[in-house]
């Protein structure tokens, strides 16, 4: 058994063991992927044990793959920690911040802590500056993070894997209660308000078949769960907003949104109520991360919270357990 493990192969191995699959793992890390079954079969030399079985068309943890992952996921995130300790701040370069769409609740953080950024005296300091990226779901971003292409994101922390989680820092942002948008000739279009009973028999649109994406349709078929609502099949690839709408406009179907949601041609927005389901929403960033603008996010959401009430459950509504543990409610 060696003394020393080179934090390089132990890298490799937990991305494997996330992806399962060695073309997504290398890509993950910008690494090419004869170097990464290099990594991994030198520290499988190490240990004295296999720890993937591997065909043609799937790879799988071992046994011993499977009990050392945890301990390999500690040992990254403490090195994550000591870097950050040592480093400056990482205050040369932006913040790279997914805020989903700017009309999200992660585009009024990202908005309030730059605001308090343009208000800091440039006296003695670099500006700080942030940088917005759009990913779909939170499961795709917490990928980005841990693989360092991206530093905060916005979303349902309950809905990824316990052991991404465990990598993660997080703030409770918001409750944010669910909408439907609705073709603006759908029945139901005219209402002020849709008790979600009202759409049984539908089938509503909720990212199905969008990895990046899973975990708002988990919770959407924790919500219709026994409600006769479905949860409309996936579709073809989409490339960005523009196509969703016209996509949308044109299956004329229910989307299942928050009250945060981009605007859409032909359709209308409509509270759900009776009751009321709440979109958990978490701010997420990698274990370590020592960035000025991060605390400034964090000032941010306080801020936010207290000033709007986010935190505060509204009556009759619906979420969860997980989700409210992981909440603090």
């Amino acid at each position: 058994m060696p003394r020393d493990i080179e934090p390089r192969l132990l890298r490799a191995f937990a991305a494997v063991a996330d992806e399962l699959h060695f073309t997504r793992a290398a890509a993950r890390l910008y690494i090419a992927q004869q170097a990464l079954s290099r990594d991994v079969r030198r520290l499988e030399r190490q240990l004295g044990m296999e720890l993937f079985t591997r065909t043609t068309r799937s790879v799988e943890l071992t046994d011993a793959g499977k009990r050392l992952l945890p301990y390999a996921l500690r040992a990254l995130e403490a090195q994550e920690e000591l870097l950050a300790a040592c480093s400056d701040g990482e205050r040369g370069r932006p913040l790279l911040v997914d805020i989903s769409e700017t009309v999200s609740t992660g585009g009024l953080v990202l908005a309030e802590a730059r605001r308090a950024a343009a208000a800091v005296p440039p006296a003695g300091q670099e500006e700080l500056e942030f940088f917005a990226c759009y990913h779909a779901g939170l499961t795709g971003a917490a990928a980005a993070i841990l693989g360092g292409r991206l530093d905060v994101s916005f979303g349902r922390f309950a809905g990824l894997d316990p052991a991404v989680r465990a990598r993660l820092g997080r703030l409770p942002v918001r409750y944010e209660p669910m909408a439907v948008v609705l073709p603006e000739h759908h029945p139901l279009a005219d209402l002020p308000e849709v008790p979600l009973d009202a759409l049984a028999g539908e089938s509503v649109y909720a990212a199905a078949g969008n990895d990046g994406t899973a975990e708002w349709t988990e919770l959407a078929r924790q919500l219709f769960a026994g409600r006769g609502i479905a949860v409309a099949p996936p579709l073809p690839p989409i490339q960005g907003r523009e196509e969703f709408v016209r996509v949308m406009r044109k299956l004329s179907r229910p989307v299942l949104a928050t009250g945060q949601f981009i605007e859409m041609p032909g359709a209308v927005r409509r509270p759900l109520t009776a009751p009321v389901p709440l979109s958990p929403v978490t701010m997420v960033w990698r274990r370590g991360l020592n960035h000025p603008g991060l605390e400034l996010l964090r000032d941010a959401v306080r801020t936010l919270a207290a000033r709007h009430g986010w935190l505060a459950r509204p009556p009759d509504s619906w979420l969860p357990e997980e989700d409210a543990r992981l909440m603090g409610a």
